[in-house]
């Protein structure tokens, strides 16, 4: 959208891009430079209603360089070599269809102002990168009026945050480890869509909203360099585990989903702490999570809720929707004085007590746990007309 300023322009558009988390997950890079992996994943897109980045990407001939971007109103770096990548491919893009078309305006020659904000924590274990470069990428393609499909973006997205490229797609998405030095062919697949299983849903407790003591870019290459365990891990168990989880996916089969989700989010915390120095990116709270699912599924008698983590304490609890109560009820008896419970969703879970183990797991739940959030399976990046720059390229400020 073109917008006429001092009788030059501001050209905008604005994105929201949602977060995903891995069932199975990515973790070491055979090129760092590219963010190839060592191994294929496999996501869940969760709704944008619940966790999302929201990005508005403008360009103008008024601007002067070089490009900015603001996220949560504090000025971020653009000069790091991951979001240079990504600027780069993309203008890129722009310039080809500007030399097939003379009359386009050169907008690939403008400097960019970028504005973000996130409705979640910020580099606290809620894949904030993934959702971050997602809506950069997006954001921009639209601005650009690239044609290119979701998988051919998330070759760039992936460059800026590996999970960004599965970030760009809604259901059930891979991201394919490819064999290719170029990278081509590391791309984001959809699996299925978020229609084939709208059922799914995740409860995630929050242990903690501070940044992680060791990020995830220094933690898997350290893992990849010291860990034994490591290229068993790549070579073996993720392949297969891979395979199963598509077909559980397929089947909407969900004790083999969650199953599967639970040996592998296990099996990569433990090739965490076979890293030199080890890893510990769950806690008491995190391990205590684990023996609350473990109740759930046997107060049930049956699989009706799987934990992963990611590379942080935070707990993501998948369930279907009909076993909601036996699911987030426990939880809620538990923690219903905590923040996350007053939304439709929330008020609509019916309390289930005495299903927790009393005692060491309850206490560290309840001092551990800051908030809870409740989601759902949802869609890819959603172009809207809420912009974060207004028309006169000053940024919005968001009460």
């Amino acid at each position: 959208m073109a917008i006429t300023m001092n009788e030059k322009k501001v050209y905008r558009a604005s994105t929201t891009a949602p977060v995903n988390i891995a069932v199975i997950k990515y973790w070491g890079k055979r090129d760092a430079t590219l963010n190839l992996p060592t191994n294929s994943s496999l996501s869940v897109t969760l709704s944008q209603s619940d966790l999302r980045t929201h990005t508005t990407a403008t360009c103008s001939p008024n601007y002067s360089p070089p490009d900015t971007l603001l996220l949560n109103a504090a000025p971020q770096p653009l000069s790091d070599a991951r979001s240079q990548a990504c600027l780069s491919a993309l203008r890129s893009l722009r310039a080809s269809l500007e030399r097939a078309n003379p009359n386009l305006p050169p907008l690939s020659t403008y400097p960019l102002r970028l504005s973000s904000s996130n409705n979640f924590p910020t580099a606290a274990g809620l894949a904030s990168s993934a959702a971050g470069f997602a809506a950069l990428v997006r954001a921009i393609a639209d601005l650009y009026a690239l044609p290119h499909s979701p998988t051919e973006l998330s070759l760039i997205a992936r460059q800026g945050s590996g999970s960004a490229c599965r970030s760009l797609l809604g259901g059930y998405v891979a991201w394919d480890q490819g064999t290719l030095a170029s990278g081509t062919d590391s791309t984001a697949r959809l699996v299925a869509p978020r229609a084939h299983w709208p059922e799914m849903r995740a409860l995630i407790l929050v242990v903690s909203a501070e940044k992680k003591g060791v990020s995830s870019t220094a933690g898997m290459q350290n893992t990849v360099r010291t860990s034994p365990l490591f290229q068993k891990r790549a070579e073996d168990v993720v392949p297969k585990a891979m395979r199963a989880m598509e077909f559980a996916i397929r089947e909407r089969d969900f004790e083999a989903f969650a199953r599967i989700a639970m040996r592998e989010s296990n099996s990569f915390h433990a090739t965490c702490l076979d890293t030199e120095p080890p890893i510990f990116y769950l806690n008491d709270v995190s391990r205590a999570a684990i023996k609350g699912v473990e109740a759930v599924n046997e107060k049930a008698g049956r699989v009706v809720a799987g934990y992963t983590f990611d590379a942080g304490p935070n707990c993501v609890v998948y369930y279907l929707e009909g076993d909601r109560d036996a699911v987030a009820g426990p939880f809620k008896g538990v923690l219903g004085g905590k923040e996350g419970w007053g939304g439709e969703q929330g008020k609509a879970v019916q309390v289930r007590e005495g299903v927790l183990p009393e005692g060491k797991v309850v206490e560290s739940l309840r001092e551990g746990v800051s908030r809870v959030i409740l989601t759902s399976v949802g869609e890819g990046p959603i172009s809207v007309d809420e912009h974060l720059i207004d028309e006169k390229g000053e940024v919005v400020v968001v009460a």
